[in-house]
């Protein structure tokens, strides 16, 4: 097992300035996040240009690699596949593939994204719109010797009341991507644990399938609610991601057992990336503070991760 952090964290930093901080600091992989970012959209991070790529690019991305001793775990774009848009859609299906071409030419094995949701329809209805997409998206990736991988992320903001925009949230709905997509899972705990799910006991079942996983925390405001209620606050106050009753927080500081799930994780042959993923509120708003937020999540993980795999 590896100890890796997502990218994603510091859009306005370059990949250069992640892979040296990151080395630095002793992480082993780089999650790389690749959205295509552009004016308005500041807060995407765009580490590698999959949707121009070129041979100097692989070049220098390897030669970057090889001067820090860091790997790429996998690449990342996070996006709605299912979106009810259907020319949002198809760019960002371009774009997964654009990410997949990437991969195959650094050598890197899987490729993250969302299955998604059009949130006009019902969880059933879509599914079955999943089952007639992603096949060919699936088989493109496997004829590069690629595997997609989806984040169980409720992405609760993508719906307007809160409700699950993600089929991937729940193991009812793993076994249905696994068997009947191809897909596989960027395993995180912490999603599992604000709707209720032991985290912890979710890995055994599914272990052939986690080739990937995050390291994100969650604490809990059970007070908060009791007021509010399972789904969250009604008036979010203009934040759709707003719930009211929880937020993330970097490993350690929140109530996910890490010892538990690394320890699991090496139980059932787990030799893949543990990749840190900061999205803590705390420990956010400005790159010094995230650098420390990731130096957290190194001091509470990295003990907990052998130099040999079981």
């Amino acid at each position: 097992m590896k100890l890796g952090m997502l990218t994603a964290c510091l859009p306005s930093w370059s990949l250069e300035q992640i892979a040296e901080y990151a080395s630095g600091q002793g992480y082993q992989c780089l999650e790389v996040a690749c959205w295509p970012g552009g004016p308005g959209r500041p807060f995407e991070a765009s580490h590698l240009p999959v949707a121009r790529w070129s041979g100097a690019d692989v070049e220098a991305t390897k030669a970057l690699l090889e001067r820090t001793g860091l790997e790429i775990s996998s690449l990342a774009y996070y996006e709605n596949n299912l979106i009810g848009d259907l020319a949002r859609r198809e760019e960002i299906r371009t774009h997964v593939k654009a990410c997949i071409d990437a991969a195959q030419s650094l050598g890197v094995e899987t490729v993250g994204t969302f299955i998604g949701r059009d949130v006009t329809k019902s969880v059933v209805d879509n599914m079955a719109e999943a089952e007639r997409i992603f096949p060919e998206l699936v088989d493109y990736a496997g004829e590069r010797g690629v595997k997609i991988i989806i984040e169980n992320c409720v992405m609760e903001g993508w719906h307007p009341d809160g409700y699950p925009a993600n089929l991937a949230y729940s193991p009812e709905l793993w076994e249905w991507l696994t068997t009947k997509l191809g897909l596989y899972l960027n395993w995180d705990p912490s999603h599992l644990t604000w709707i209720g799910i032991d985290p912890v006991e979710t890995i055994r079942p599914f272990a052939k399938y986690i080739v990937h996983a995050q390291a994100k925390d969650l604490e809990l405001f059970p007070q908060k609610r009791n007021q509010y209620g399972f789904f969250g606050v009604v008036d979010k106050g203009g934040n759709p991601w707003e719930m009211g009753w929880w937020r993330f927080r970097v490993p350690g500081r929140g109530s996910v057992d890490w010892p538990k799930v690394v320890d699991r994780l090496y139980e059932v042959g787990f030799t893949g990336t543990l990749s840190v993923e900061h999205e803590d509120p705390l420990w956010g708003g400005t790159p010094e503070k995230v650098v420390e937020g990731l130096r957290i999540a190194y001091g509470t993980l990295r003990p907990l991760i052998g130099d040999v795999d079981l």
